[in-house]
């Protein structure tokens, strides 16, 4: 366990990097999230038939992805779910995801789910790929961040860790830096709720934070 010293030191270390660096991982073999997937991408992917396609697009937004893994359960059998995740997977928020979330990354068992957590509060990409790449190498660093997420900082993200929030276009993101500064998430959710509807407002969320 480390002291919160260390904590401190690693997140102060990697803080410049915040605004440099997308806070979602970059997704080289094109997994798809199911939350904007389009519904001919979702039927291409093996494992996934017309109804758990359904249940996805009848389900969505999911805000997590054990939500995702409960519907996809009652018609995609347990052991094809691991390859299913390979190709469809709902990002996962390194600091606030629970360790049954964790281990739906595919490929990923206790050790490493451990190792996911060990190093929180992350604050850019750039700790996750530093911190990981002490257990596995560049290549495996880098499959496993097509799974995962940093939230950004409302007042301080640039323009390209904002486009990187799966959905939000450059209108999007024009409203997401009209209101800055955000004094607190209340006022997120009231300026960008006038934009889109509930759901929507909820799945932005995930992606977003105020730090201090």
């Amino acid at each position: 366990m480390r002291s919160i010293g260390t904590v401190l030191l690693s997140a102060a270390l990697v803080l410049p990097l915040a605004s440099a660096t997308a806070q979602v991982g970059h997704n080289r073999d094109n997994v798809l999230n199911p939350n904007v997937a389009g519904r001919d991408e979702l039927l291409a992917v093996p494992g996934l038939n017309a109804a758990a396609v359904d249940a996805v697009l009848a389900g969505r937004p999911f805000l997590n992805g054990l939500a995702l893994d409960s519907a996809l359960r009652r018609h995609v059998a347990a052991d094809a779910l691991p390859d299913v995740y390979r190709r469809v997977f709902v990002p996962l928020n390194l600091n606030t995801a629970s360790r049954a979330e964790i281990l739906l990354v595919p490929g990923v068992g206790a050790r490493m789910a451990h190792e996911f957590e060990e190093y929180r509060p992350y604050v850019a990409m750039a700790q996750f790929r530093r911190e990981i790449g002490k257990y596995v190498d560049d290549t495996e660093v880098a499959r496993l961040e097509q799974y995962v997420f940093v939230p950004i900082d409302l007042n301080t993200a640039s323009e390209a860790d904002i486009l990187s929030i799966p959905g939000v276009g450059q209108r999007m993101l024009h409203e997401f830096l009209e209101y800055r500064p955000y004094t607190n998430i209340a006022q997120f959710r009231r300026e960008i709720g006038k934009y889109v509807d509930d759901k929507e407002l909820a799945r932005l969320e995930r992606y977003v934070t105020i730090r201090p």
